[in-house]
């Protein structure tokens, strides 16, 4: 069986203000035998069933195109809606470049401190952290949290860029099991999937099953473990998504994607004294001119909640 310990931020309603959070335990996955938390034929169909139909409804709602993948880890029950179809993963791709570099780079190689440009930072776009030190710079690992918890776009070129580029970073996925995800381009064009190459694409089902990966023992030293998801414990850019949209009292550990109409989290969602749920939400609307919804993102997320566990 799965088996965690876990502590985070607590998932608000939807009406309550940004919960605060921290961070007293590491979660882990306990590798199990591949029996272990296998869904009975009788269970997994009638889940599944009933989230297709409750997102069905969303996306015709909201006039949007809505991926799922979600575990339970305390049985290994799955809830899935379009899992294996391929959507633009933007800023989520930033938590595992984040732990490709946790698990790749030493305690040396982190601690390098790196600049930049005023040039780069507007290239980049999004830069809420490096844009206040041009002058002084920042050591990897503290690009790597500015990437994580601040969704800073130059960070996570950056951390690429140490890792040994776009394609150190793939190898790097391939490493924890993902050989779907396609990252073929840094921040800000990363935000332009191409559905017919696949190129910075990936698919809810893909990134679940990754994150499961890294939340293993010895995927990561487990103090780089507590310090990944500290960071996605008490990142301002989440709020409104997947935390929004979990029952109170459920905590949450989340990163959160958007540009255009793509809007997505990949979180760590945990009833209170159960076993955590390991979700994906991947979503875009229809008409590529029109901008997300943060909305649509925390219905689904309620609506898998209520499925699983």
């Amino acid at each position: 069986m799965l088996a965690f310990a876990l502590a985070g931020c607590s998932g608000p309603e939807a009406s309550d203000p940004p919960a605060t959070s921290e961070v007293s335990s590491t979660p882990t996955v306990d590798e199990a035998p591949s029996s272990a938390g296998t869904p009975s034929s009788d269970e997994a169909p009638s889940a599944t069933q009933d989230l297709v139909l409750d997102l069905s409804a969303l996306e015709e709602e909201f006039d949007a195109t809505v991926g799922v993948s979600a575990i339970d880890t305390a049985t290994g029950r799955r809830a899935e809606h379009r899992a294996t179809e391929r959507f633009g993963f933007a800023s989520t791709i930033k938590l595992f470049a984040a732990a490709v570099m946790l698990r790749e780079l030493d305690k040396t190689e982190r601690a390098e401190r790196l600049t930049w440009t005023v040039h780069d930072v507007s290239e980049a776009g999004y830069a809420p952290v490096t844009a206040q030190h041009v002058s002084d710079g920042l050591t990897v690992l503290e690009l790597a949290e500015a990437t994580v918890r601040e969704s800073d776009n130059l960070a996570l070129n950056l951390v690429i860029q140490q890792i040994g580029g776009l394609e150190a970073l793939g190898a790097g996925l391939v490493a924890l099991g993902d050989t779907t995800t396609r990252v073929t381009e840094l921040e800000p064009r990363l935000n332009e999937p191409d559905l017919d190459t696949g190129d910075s694409t990936t698919t809810p089902a893909a990134l679940t099953q990754t994150l499961a990966r890294i939340l293993q023992p010895g995927t990561l030293d487990p103090a780089d473990l507590e310090l990944l998801l500290e960071w996605t414990s008490d990142n301002p850019t989440c709020d409104t998504l997947v935390r929004a949209g979990a029952p109170r009292g459920w905590t949450v550990r989340d990163k959160s994607g958007g540009a255009g109409p793509m809007r997505n989290d990949v979180a760590i969602v945990t009833p209170p004294g159960g076993a955590p749920v390991i979700l994906t939400i991947l979503t875009r609307k229809n008409d590529p001119s029109e901008r997300w919804d943060d909305e649509l993102v925390a219905r689904a997320a309620a609506e898998v909640l209520k499925t699983l566990p």
